[in-house]
């Protein structure tokens, strides 16, 4: 066992804070490092000390291994936590983070290349029973072939590329004549992100939902699974609401892909939080995907209805202990959602927005958290993630969730910026995520810019409160004051009016 008496966060925002509360709980002190975007950033004021990496972009800040390094050994760090992003799943650091006696607070480089290979991986786990979509096993580049085998598979078919994800060089095939076309497409793609244009075809499942597993495991062999979190309401391959557990899965089958997970976990001889993620089709057929060697965006829905902090379970494990808890230990309560708050405009194709945070004030009240790492005249960096806050809520029930969801919603007060909030509203009260009937193709199937209606200006309305209480302090009813135009030609007003 080594105990951690001093942690790096190598991440800035939300999960920096996030990683940063529990070490405070554990008595552990913390070091954030900051780029100049976010010198004023609140992890930085959050964190017992503070180090400058460098410019805003990531290249030149949250990508600097190196730096990160000396910044350890430069002042007694013990480990580091790489949150999600960055430097989260690059096996190269926590090679040298081991190299410099430091620990990291996540999976072995071993096992991040391994699941890191949609090849490798699919090949691991396929060992140890679990489900496949049908396809190829290994990676392939000539066309003709490709060809054949997609034909035996049967079409639609999907073309990946192996080396990456992120949907690039991904293609959906619908026949055999328009699949060279698609094959040279995803390859030139995959050369360009990745380097390598070797990809590989599996059977394309039309309507699936996503599905993901929950894993905590340790250092002495003990894998545990966590239960699942359901996260089909997807924009381009980006979630938005998540929630857990999954309204379509029966204890049975439940148990069916926890096991696999944790199969996943043992063909990666896994060590702490990862999570495995399978496509469930519409006959509750399920599939893996992929594994996620981190934690994730999503992780507190499974936090509120398991009890368990992640983090903490983290550190823990990666200090030496064995896991806290067995399978048999672990049950549901309630139910817990999350909508990811971020700075983009559903209205116009979910477009990516910038600027400063005029209003800022989070809902409050049982059952509600929120993970930000924002406050009022803060400005949306263009180099980072665009997400804002995450908005949870836990309940007894799915139904009383949804409730509190959309009472949260209503009572966010964000301006300056556009964001989802409008369309988690919306989703809330769609009939087809109310009862539960829907996949990765929700947003296509039932979105439009149309349906929701343009946030109220607050400037607007905080400008007629305060009128209210003028005409009140004047002992002047409404309609007098309307009549007599006082109020609209008053220099309040007129400043409230040149904000907006």
């Amino acid at each position: 066992m080594k105990k951690i008496s001093k942690l790096l966060v190598a991440n800035r925002g939300e999960i920096a804070i996030r990683v940063m509360r529990t070490c405070r709980e554990m008595g552990i002190k913390t070091v954030a490092v900051y780029s100049d975007a976010d010198r004023n950033a609140l992890h930085v004021r959050y964190a017992d000390e503070a180090y400058y990496l460098g410019p805003p972009p990531s290249r030149e800040s949250y990508l600097l291994a190196d730096k990160i390094i000396d910044i350890c050994k430069q002042h007694s760090v013990d480990a580091v936590h790489p949150g999600y992003g960055f430097l989260s799943e690059r096996s190269e650091f926590a090679l040298r983070l081991a190299a410099a006696n430091i620990i990291f607070v996540g999976p072995s480089a071993a096992s991040m290349d391994l699941m890191g290979s949609k090849i490798a991986s699919k090949q691991a786990v396929e060992k140890f029973g679990v489900p496949l979509v049908p396809g190829l096993k290994e990676a392939i580049t000539d066309i003709e072939a490709a060809k054949i085998v997609a034909s035996e598979i049967g079409f639609p078919v999907l073309i990946k590329a192996s080396a990456g994800g992120g949907g690039k060089g991904m293609r959906i095939v619908n026949n055999v004549e328009e699949f060279e076309s698609n094959m040279h497409m995803a390859q030139s793609e995959a050369l360009s992100s990745f380097g390598d244009d070797s990809v590989f075809i599996e059977k394309y499942v039309a309507a699936p939902r996503h599905i993901e597993i929950q894993l905590m495991a340790d250092n002495h062999g003990n894998v545990c699974y966590l239960f699942e979190r359901d996260c089909s309401i997807q924009r381009r391959h980006q979630k938005l609401v998540e929630e857990a557990p999954s309204a379509v899965l029966t204890p049975e089958l439940r148990k069916q892909m926890g096991e696999a997970a944790v199969n996943v976990a043992k063909a990666a001889a896994y060590s702490g939080a990862g999570t495995v993620e399978f496509l469930l089709d519409e006959n509750l057929n399920f599939y893996f995907l992929e594994m996620n060697t981190r934690l994730q965006v999503e992780h507190p829905v499974t936090e509120l209805i398991t009890g368990l902090d992640l983090v903490k379970e983290q550190i823990k494990v990666a200090e030496g202990y064995p896991l806290s808890f067995k399978q048999a230990d672990l049950s549901i309560y309630g139910h817990a959602m999350e909508l990811r708050v971020c700075a983009e405009d559903p209205m116009n194709n979910f477009l990516p927005d910038i600027g400063t945070l005029t209003t800022y004030r989070v809902p409050q009240g049982p059952g509600i958290r929120v993970d930000d790492c924002m406050e009022e005249g803060m400005e949306i960096p263009i180099y980072y993630d665009n997400m804002i806050a995450k908005l949870i809520v836990w309940a007894d029930t799915r139904e009383v969730a949804i409730e509190k969801m959309k009472r949260a919603i209503s009572e966010y007060r964000i301006s300056g910026v556009a964001n989802t909030l409008a369309f988690g509203s919306w989703v809330m009260d769609n009939e087809h995520f109310r009862n539960g009937n829907f996949d990765t193709k929700f947003i296509d199937n039932y979105f439009k810019p149309e349906y929701l209606t343009p946030a109220t200006d607050q400037n607007l309305e905080e400008a007629l409160a305060i009128a209210a209480a003028y005409v009140f302090e004047n002992q002047m009813s409404t309609t007098q004051a309307l009549q007599s135009n006082s109020i609209p030609t008053s220099d309040w007003y007129n400043k409230r009016r040149n904000m907006r």
